[in-house]
């Protein structure tokens, strides 16, 4: 059973589960009226879903800075046991992470590239597990992890790779 159904599954045994529970208490709202039941609150996760791929496709859409290491390589970091290629949606965001990074002072070469190269064509070239973090130091900052959906199958750590 996938995610979805699993999901689906739990909400409908809570909202029935919270139907009998409201009907055998009379519960009520913050107003005194009728609390709404369960199956009435609207499902936050397609809203999320819905959010989290318009941000994809930007993502895929855009040029990015990333920065060289000193080999000349896309620059990466390490969390949570991947490693990550930090990409900036502009030199503001990559100053605030150098600065954020006390690296202000040095110089931070850098590549632009398409978001959709990046997940598509440099991700599966490379020989680990390796996402993206874009403008890590920053309060819009993402990542894409290497997963599917994200990056293609061969790549992802829940993929053909993985399997």
């Amino acid at each position: 059973m996938g995610f979805d159904e699993e999901w689906g599954r739990l909400r409908a045994e809570a909202a029935e589960r919270a139907g009998r529970a409201s009907g055998a208490t009379g519960a009520t709202g913050a107003t005194g009226d009728p609390a709404p039941a369960v199956a009435d609150v609207p499902d936050p996760v397609p809203a999320a879903r819905d959010a989290a791929h318009a941000r994809l496709a930007d993502f895929r859409s855009r040029a990015v800075l990333v920065p060289l290491d000193e080999r000349g390589g896309l620059w990466t970091a390490a969390l949570g046991g991947l490693d990550w290629i930090c990409a900036f949606s502009g030199e503001e965001a990559l100053a605030r992470f150098a600065v954020a990074r006390d690296e202000a002072d040095r110089a931070w070469p850098y590549r632009r590239l398409l978001g959709g190269r990046l997940l598509d064509e440099v991700l599966p070239a490379l020989d680990f597990a390796c996402g993206v973090a874009l403008n890590p130091a920053g309060p819009d900052g993402t990542v894409f992890p290497p997963v599917r959906g994200i990056v293609p199958d061969t790549a992802a750590i829940d993929g053909e790779a993985a399997a």
